[in-house]
């Protein structure tokens, strides 16, 4: 019979904590007292949909984190993490029965609104419950950054790379909708041969530049010049023309940093509004961007009210107090574990 590993009272203090702080990171950059609604389509916020309030069959709806606690308290939530660019729904025409408690005069829709099948409680490719009481898979699921549905990393049609909760991914249905995004995914895109190919042409691609401004220099008149400079050069269009194609399926994940080197020019600012992608030109759209908020702003609310009071009386015990309360903890944990076997 194996020895059963001792856990003490604070690795359990700990563990609570990490997990404290992962729920700070997504709940404390939103307002947990108001609602969200007079502050308009909200940059990034938690949001929830009420399956007691909207089910599946009626019109998709989405109640900020204040509303979730305050409106619908023991209602059947989802969650839905975070969603850009959102404006709360509770209360509005979409609840027959429910008035908002926190801010009841609301427009009858909010027509910027984005819904997806996340707001009825199912997700991925393949529109299924998290977690699905039928799926015996243990399978991580991953958010894509522009339709911010979640998939199951065995749908995403590819292989998940390492530290892929630092990184940001497309699925391959968003991929396709804007295939210019492919031609970034040639050079930008996390796997190392990508990345060769973008440093082997970023080269190429400085010395036909190099060339070009040679022969402006000696042909071009000095105002077509100055237009030129003035107007920056498309970095999309030097990637076409490079020629390199990687292979244009499945999701495709990207590297820290990698919005910094979309092009910015007028024409890319263009396309990527009419793709509805102008949010992936701002660095502060990310989710990681939005959590490292959320911890600030808990971190700050614990200097105001001080230590972790538990924390601090363990602090101030001796070594004897604190094995006493260890091992006494450790009791209870075995005879809990007795308990459930009986």
């Amino acid at each position: 019979m194996c020895e059963e590993q001792t856990v003490s009272l604070v690795d359990v203090l700990e563990e609570d904590e990490e997990l404290e702080e992962e729920a700070s990171a997504v709940l404390a950059g939103s307002d947990s007292d108001h609602c969200s609604y007079p502050e308009g389509y909200v940059k990034r916020q938690a949001l929830y949909a009420c399956n007691t309030c909207t089910p599946k069959g009626g019109e998709a709806a989405g109640v900020c984190l204040a509303c979730s606690y305050k409106c619908h308290e023991g209602h059947d939530l989802f969650e839905l993490y975070t969603k850009r660019n959102f404006r709360c729904d509770c209360g509005n025409r979409k609840f027959t029965e429910l008035q908002c408690k926190l801010h009841p005069e609301k427009d009858d829709v909010n027509t910027v609104n984005k819904y997806s099948h996340n707001f009825f409680g199912v997700y991925c490719t393949c529109s299924r419950p998290y977690p699905d009481p039928d799926d015996q898979v243990e399978d991580e699921m991953i958010q894509c950054v522009v339709c911010e549905d979640w998939l199951h990393g065995r749908h995403l049609g590819c292989a998940a790379p390492d530290c892929v909760e630092l990184q940001e991914m497309i699925c391959e249905s968003c991929m396709n909708k804007s295939p210019f995004l492919w031609t970034y995914a040639a050079h930008l895109a996390v796997e190392g041969a990508a990345v060769q190919v973008k440093e082997e042409t970023s080269a190429e691609e400085s010395n036909v530049a190099g060339k070009e401004e040679q022969v402006d220099d000696v042909i071009e008149p000095s105002c077509k010049r100055s237009r030129e400079e003035a107007e920056p050069r498309c970095r999309l269009k030097e990637l076409q023309a490079g020629g390199q194609k990687g292979v244009q399926s499945g999701a495709v994940f990207w590297p820290s940093g990698w919005r910094s080197k979309l092009c910015s020019c007028s024409t890319c600012q263009e396309r990527l509004s009419e793709d509805g992608l102008s949010f992936l030109l701002d660095e502060l759209d990310t989710v990681l961007a939005y959590e490292r908020k959320g911890k600030n702003n808990e971190q700050g609310q614990q200097g105001q009210q001080g230590n972790d009071p538990l924390m601090s009386a363990l602090d101030n015990l001796n070594r004897v107090q604190q094995l006493e309360i260890i091992h006494g903890y450790n009791d209870m944990k075995t005879e809990l574990k007795d308990s459930d076997r009986l």
